[in-house]
Formats: structure tokens, C-alpha cells, sequence
């Protein structure tokens, strides 16, 4: 497996690779959510390229923030998770060479839909997803690119840029990985203290009453009393253009976030008919 630092060694790797190229792109403390998506990569193409990259344009104040400097970050951890499921190249590059001189000046914005949910607590936190992604797609030209499920109005508004801007690669979705509790496997969980990654619990109950047929409201009543738990939202949304739809439509997207401890969470379920 190599381990590309540069645009240019990444430029030179994907002119070299033959056969169709997946990409997983990730911001590394990788987890078993990540292993599944690479696992299907590999099955599918004759090439895998894993992107290890903290984007600071998809943080608070562009990456001037504490859950920027808290992410964690173990490239040599990560590097031999990927090497041991058969990656052919990772691309770990610094802030520096994505983005010589500093913040961008030309941005991918993704207007209404990165401006609800997640967007409306994290203003221009999508722009900067965008941002990379696109980046990353210019550099690797895959055929395939790969996303977690977990981050579904992520995969929602990536599906929206390939198919907007003409962007010739298939974007595949993965299913949630969860704990044997119901709790979304999450990079981020490796910050939570054994008592708050019990009171994480609530998010994924929360949607499953929800799956079960409970309402918005009795959903939302039951994450609100649960103990430790701060909650941000639960909705329900289409899952296409994730505008809000009635508890009971189906198919639909059930989304919560909400702070536990030090971290914030999200999580969400498809619901089917």
C-alpha cells in the first residue's frame, strides 16, 4: 500500500491504476463503519483509494475551533487498518498542500440543502464538505466513491453535486454500523466517558420508536427526559431533498442530533413502508 502525501504522487498513482478506481474519503480515526465502506470498495473495483484528511473548511471558524484541535487524529492506526483490508493507496495530505495559501477563495455551495439540519447548527459546515469533496473527485477520478450512511444529509447533498455539476462516478451508500446497543459506530465516540457513551443510547432509541410508530412528539418526548442528553433535533424528512414530511410518510429519513458530554452526535434511520 502507498501512502501519498502530494497531489502530485496522487496525480501520478491514479494515471498509473487501470480498471475502475473507488474512493472512500474520510477524516481518519477510522472505525468499523469505515472498514465496511472500504470492504465494499474493494469487492467492486480494481483500485482503492482512501482519503485521510481533518478538513478545516468544514468546521467552526474554518477549523479555528476546539472540535477541530479534539479531533482525533492516528494516521499510523489508520494506515494499517487499510493496509490490512488490501487499500492500494491512501492519500494523506496536509492542510497545507490541499489548500495552498490558505482558505480558498472559490467555494462549492450547497445552498438550501446545507443550510437546514446540521447546516443550521453548523453554518457553512456542507460548503466546506463540498469543498474537499470535489477536490477529492478532481484528483482521484473515480468511478465509484463510497459514504457512510450515518452522515445522510452528507450523502444527500453529494448525491445533489454529482448530479448537478454532470460528475461522471456513482456514489454508493453504506448502511449504519451499530454497537450491539443500538449506538452508531462515530469517530467521535472515542471522546465520550463510559457513563455518556451509556446516555448515547438515546439517539438510536429515539428512531427506532420512531420506526416502531411512535409520533414526532412522543419520539421527542422520550429523547428530551432521557438523562445527559441535549438535544438539537429529531425530524423527519424526504430523503431526497430533506424537506420535512409527517412522522408516518414512508419512505422517509428520521435525523437526530444532540450533545452528550463533549460531543455532538448524529444519527439517523430510513424508514420503510
Amino acid at each position: 500500500m502507498k501512502i501519498l502525501k502530494t497531489k502530485s504522487e496522487l496525480r501520478a498513482f491514479r494515471a498509473a491504476a487501470s480498471g475502475t478506481v473507488g474512493l472512500v474519503p474520510t477524516m481518519g480515526a477510522l472505525h468499523g463503519g469505515h472498514a465496511s465502506l472500504v470492504r465494499r470498495a474493494r469487492e467492486e473495483n480494481d483500485t482503492v483509494v482512501c482519503s485521510v484528511f481533518v478538513n478545516p473548511l468544514q468546521f467552526t471558524d474554518l477549523g479555528d475551533c476546539e472540535d477541530y484541535r479534539a479531533y482525533p487524529r492516528d494516521l499510523d492506526a489508520d494506515a494499517a487498518l487499510l493496509d490490512s483490508l488490501g487499500v492500494d493507496a491512501v492519500f494523506a495530505p496536509s492542510v497545507e498542500e490541499m489548500y495552498p495559501g490558505g482558505t480558498p477563495r472559490v467555494w462549492v455551495r450547497t445552498g438550501e440543502m446545507g443550510s437546514v439540519l446540521e447546516g443550521a447548527s453548523r453554518p457553512g459546515h456542507f460548503d466546506g464538505v463540498a469543498t474537499v469533496v470535489s477536490k477529492l473527485f478532481t484528483l482521484v477520478r473515480p468511478d465509484r466513491a463510497y459514504f457512510g450512511q450515518k452522515d445522510a444529509q452528507q450523502v444527500a447533498i453529494i448525491r445533489r453535486l454529482v448530479a448537478d455539476l454532470d460528475l461522471p462516478l456513482d456514489i454508493i451508500s453504506a448502511p449504519i454500523v451499530r454497537a450491539a446497543d443500538g449506538v452508531a459506530e462515530s469517530s467521535r465516540n472515542s471522546r465520550l466517558s463510559p457513563v455518556e457513551r451509556e446516555q448515547a443510547v438515546a439517539l438510536s432509541q429515539a428512531l427506532f420508536a420512531l420506526r416502531d410508530g411512535a409520533s414526532l412528539d412522543e419520539a421527542s418526548a422520550q429523547l428530551a427526559s432521557s438523562p445527559g442528553v441535549t438535544v438539537d433535533y429529531l425530524t423527519v424528512v424526504d430523503p431526497a431533498t430533506l424537506e420535512p414530511v409527517d412522522a408516518q410518510h414512508r419512505p422517509a429519513l428520521a435525523l437526530v442530533a444532540a450533545q452528550v458530554g463533549p460531543v455532538r452526535l448524529i444519527d439517523n434511520l430510513v424508514l420503510q413502508a
